[in-house]
Order: C-alpha cells, then structure tokens, then sequence
C-alpha cells in the first residue's frame, strides 16, 4: 500500500545535511506554483540517495526534481482543501529523528558537527520536512478515502490474472498463549528501589546527572543511550502510572517518585513540556527473577497442562481463570498480530522461542512450559502455547485470501486515481524549469512548462 501510492518524493533521515550550506551558490531549477525546487536541495538529495543506495529511475537531474514537484502538487491541494498536520505528532516525530541521530552518530555535540548547523536550527530544518511529508500523507488520504472494491470486483481480477501471477501466500499460524510472570520476591523489590533512591540523592545532590545514571544502569535499551530521553510524547502513549508521573512533573531539577510499571521501577525528570506533549528523562531498572521462582511457575504451569490433558478444563478455560497475559487472556489466549491486526502469524513474526517451539507441534497440541522474553515487557515469563491452526503456504484463493486479494485490488485501484489526480493537477499547476533541466523523459509528461 504505501509503496504504491507513496508516490511523492519524500526526504529520508539524513536529506537535510548541509541543505543550507554556505559553500553551495545556489539557484532556482523549478518553480511549481508559488514554490522554488533549488539545485542544492537537488544535489543534496541525490548524494543522500547514492548514499543510501535508493533506486534512481534514469537521470537523477530528471527524476529527483519531478518527485519533488509531484510533492509540490499535494502541498499545493492540501493548501486549498485546509488539510494542515498534526503539530504534536510533527513535535514527537521530529524528536525521534533526533534521538536517532544521537544514538547513530554518538552525542548531541557530535549530531551539530556532522550537520554543522546548531540543534535548534536542525530541529527546524527537521520540523519543516516532517510537517510536509505528514500534509502529504493526509492529503493522499483524503483523496483515496472513499474508494472501495466490490467482491465481483476483487472476483474479476482474480479470474483475470495470469496463473503464474497468483502470489503465493507463505504458512501462517494461529497460537493460544497462556502466560504466567514468575514471582519476584520483596527483598529483591526493596534493593530496587533502594538503588533507585540512590540515585535520585545524587542527582538533588549535584553529584550526578541523572543522563548520566541513565546511560551507566538504566534498563531500557531505547532510551538509555540518550540519557534516558523518552522523546515527546501524549499521555495516550505510555502506560498509565508512568504517563501520570511525566504529567505531574513541572520542575526540570527535580526526581519523580519511584514509579511502577509493568515494565519495572522507573524515575523521572522532566526536559520541557509543549502543550499536551512532555518529554522527559527515566530510569528503569527490572527486578530479576532467580531460577527457583522460574522453576516454580514452570512447575505451577506443568500441573496446568497436566489438568488439561485430563479434561479437568479446557486451555481456553485455564486462560481465562490463571493467564497473567492481559492482551490476550479475554481472547482464551490467542495471539494477535500487531503488524496486521489478525491472529494470523507467518513463522518470522512470532517470537523466536515461540516459532521455535510451534514450528514442531501438530495442530491442538500443547507445549511443554517453557522460559521466555516477552517483547513488550522486557522481563522473562513463563509460558505453555497451544497451536490452533495452521494454513499452509499456497497460492492465493478467493475462498482462503479473500482479504488479502481485495487489498491488492484495492490498493491498485488507489494507485490508478493518485496518477490521475497528479496528471489533472499537472495541467492547471504554473510550472517553470530553468533551461539545461528541461531535455527530460519525466515520468509525468504532463508538464505545462511556462515560458
């Protein structure tokens, strides 16, 4: 979907290097509408592209500028049809791209001389294209939003394609989860927050910055090497108690109380509040969990199993009664797919010891307990799986991938409109080229060129 009606041309992380710099004598290449493409924002591009080594369909003084006119064009509509972008979803993307770039190249001091521009001046640059590229997106919305494929539709397209065409649709599974967390005793909880404690003296103290202790033991790998910073963010974002805690904060030199989450024990400080977004820094640290609590809950979930192979209960009544898997004791266990929204997984979706150990069950047979990462918590859990089903790969059919087939036509069909759209709005857009870059087989050859 994105891949075929994305098709603006849109800055990736490191296009804005250098755009302004003062080496670079520029000049106007295009103008579409009120808007000016400059050859440095060209060039700039087509070294990010060689770069990142990104297809170049042809000459790349062609196609790089058409793909920002095209960009144009949706700037342009979305202008007159008042579609503006979300301001705190810009704020909080910008604040990504940031703490990437800090965590790629390595402090914040080194991000200013690898782009040699100073971080509020980046940030700008940053805050501009993001805003662009999130107007774009809704304008395509907006355009495509209404359109729908009708099941003869889908029927006709299937009918009509070639039979070495069909796409072959790879094994998935559906998986049954019954989780239990370990317990973890209170002397181990205590040490926690003690430590926790510790550093907050520290940091009250002036002895410490608290980015530092983040960096030194915070337990979160996606924040830590940026000093704990979360990034800005909207209540809406974070589990409740630590969103909480981020909310009541109002002074930068403070700690936070000890919070806890599902993830473990964290403290806060807060960086800037913007509106309904804050940006703050945490610590977190996890209990760990000795191998006598783990045995217990492997043995606890081993009498479970045994119950269920008796015909005590059923593993979708354990689930429901003992499960401490929130997301997915209401569903009696079963596993949703985040990247699709369905209880369908292709192998390489599941965590590795769960495809590990569903890859050799037959369909309703349950796992022995096993030992496992979750992926959203971060802590180690206990668990049994039961294999509901499992599709094996074929090529696509209406009666089993219906769903699948109707988003290919549909997709196609939105593709198709975008393209007319931007040749309808080629022929009422001014449109000027400097002389030398107009000698083009542009993609689009509906270009009104002004004399």
């Amino acid at each position: 979907m994105k891949k075929i009606i994305n098709l603006i041309f849109a800055f990736s992380l490191f296009a804005i290097t250098l755009q302004a710099q003062d080496n670079v004598i520029d000049e106007v290449v295009w103008v579409v509408g009120d808007e000016v493409i400059l050859k440095s924002q060209v060039e700039e591009q087509y070294r990010n592209m060689q770069y990142e080594r990104q297809k170049i369909e042809g000459d790349p003084y062609c196609f790089i500028p058409e793909q920002m006119a095209v960009q144009k064009l949706f700037l342009h509509q979305a202008n007159i049809d008042s579609i503006y972008a979300d301001e705190s979803q810009v704020a909080q993307e910008v604040e990504q791209r940031v703490n990437y770039f800090i965590a790629n190249i390595g402090s914040k001091e080194k991000v200013e001389e690898y782009f040699n521009k100073p971080m509020p001046e980046l940030k700008e640059l940053l805050t501009e294209m993001v805003r662009d590229q999130n107007v774009v997106q809704e304008m395509q919305r907006s355009l495509v939003g209404g359109i729908k494929v009708t099941p003869s539709e889908v029927r006709r397209y299937y009918d009509a394609m070639p039979k070495d065409s069909i796409p072959f649709i790879p094994m998935k599974v559906e998986v049954q989860i019954l989780k239990l967390h370990p317990f973890i005793p209170q002397e181990e909880i205590d040490n926690i927050k003690a430590r926790l404690r510790n550093y907050t003296e520290r940091v009250l103290n002036g002895e410490t910055e608290f980015s530092t202790l983040a960096i030194l033991y915070s337990e979160d790998p996606g924040s830590a090497r940026q000093g704990g910073e979360t990034g800005f963010a909207g209540k809406a974002q974070w589990v409740e108690p630590f969103a909480n805690a981020a909310f009541s904060l109002n002074d930068p030199k403070k700690v936070s109380k000890i919070v806890e989450t599902e993830f473990g024990y964290h403290i806060l400080q807060l960086i800037e509040k913007k509106g309904d977004m804050v940006n703050v820094r945490h610590i977190l640290l996890k209990p760990k969990l000795s191998v006598t609590e783990k045995n217990k809950s492997l043995a606890k979930l081993d009498s479970i199993r045994a119950d269920i192979n008796s015909g005590e209960f059923t593993f979708e009544q354990a689930v429901l009664a003992l499960s401490q898997d929130k997301d997915t004791r209401n569903s009696k266990g079963l596993m949703v797919n985040p990247a699709t929204g369905n209880s369908r997984f292709e192998m390489s979706e599941l965590p590795q010891e769960i495809a590990r150990v569903v890859s050799k069950m037959k369909v309703g047979e349950m796992s022995t307990p096993f030992i496992m990462m979750d992926p959203k918590m971060g802590r180690e859990v206990a668990v049994i799986v039961q294999l509901k089903n499992r599709i094996d790969g074929h090529k696509a059919n209406i009666s089993d991938d219906y769903q699948q087939i109707k988003a290919i036509v549909e997709n196609q069909k939105k593709a198709e409109f975008i393209e007319e759209w931007i040749k309808e709005k080629q022929k009422t857009t001014y449109v000027k080229i400097k002389e030398g870059w107009q000698n083009c087989d542009f993609k689009y050859d509906g270009w009104v060129i002004a004399e």
